[in-house]
């Protein structure tokens, strides 16, 4: 099961780097074509008027995908900001009871948040609600990402408690020791 879960998370960062990947080379040709205007306007007079049309929607819908999808590869990876003001003080013991109530918290606000995306993956598809753009995108293709994201976010994070109530230390800390067994 551990090597399942870790491809899934590994997989779901990898699409991200992808999403990230669309990003810049979307952005990269429509500066490209820009400056062939530039260029085409200062020779000839006259530009070129090509763009990638909607460009500014797309690169917004790879970027919340790439930024959902990273999620739990993150997470598992110790790359979340962490505030360790109170916890540095506290005891081991301690510490790890508050790791499991911290993590708790996350699994129950990212399952919220998983649920209510995908409800409104499935209002956005059944009522056919269209992008604004040039090019009229339906909601629903980039919201399935940012849904997805969000349910791997919550399968790590109830990954993570499993660990936690097992005696282990989190993830992110890199240790992988038993603390109840000490």
């Amino acid at each position: 099961m551990r090597r399942v879960l870790d491809t899934l998370y590994r997989a779901a960062g990898g699409l991200a780097a992808l999403f990230i990947l669309a990003i810049v080379v979307l952005v990269f040709a429509q500066v490209g074509l820009n400056l062939a205007d530039k260029i085409t306007a200062g020779l000839t007079g006259r530009g070129l008027g090509v763009t990638i049309p909607s460009y500014a929607d797309f690169t917004g819908f790879f970027l919340a995908a790439a930024s959902f999808l990273a999620l739990a590869y993150t997470l598992r990876a110790g790359g979340h900001i962490r505030v360790s003001l109170v916890t540095q003080a506290l005891g081991e013991r301690s510490h790890h009871a508050l790791e499991v109530v911290v993590t708790a918290i996350g699994l129950g606000m990212s399952g919220f948040a998983a649920w209510y995306m995908i409800l409104l993956v499935l209002e956005s598809h059944e009522f056919g609600d269209k992008s604004s753009g040039m090019v009229s995108v339906p909601l629903w293709i980039p919201q399935v990402p940012v849904a997805l994201g969000l349910i791997i976010l919550a399968i790590a994070l109830a990954d993570e408690l499993v660990g936690l109530l097992r005696g282990r230390s989190a993830s992110w800390t890199g240790k992988g020791e038993n603390l109840l067994n000490e």
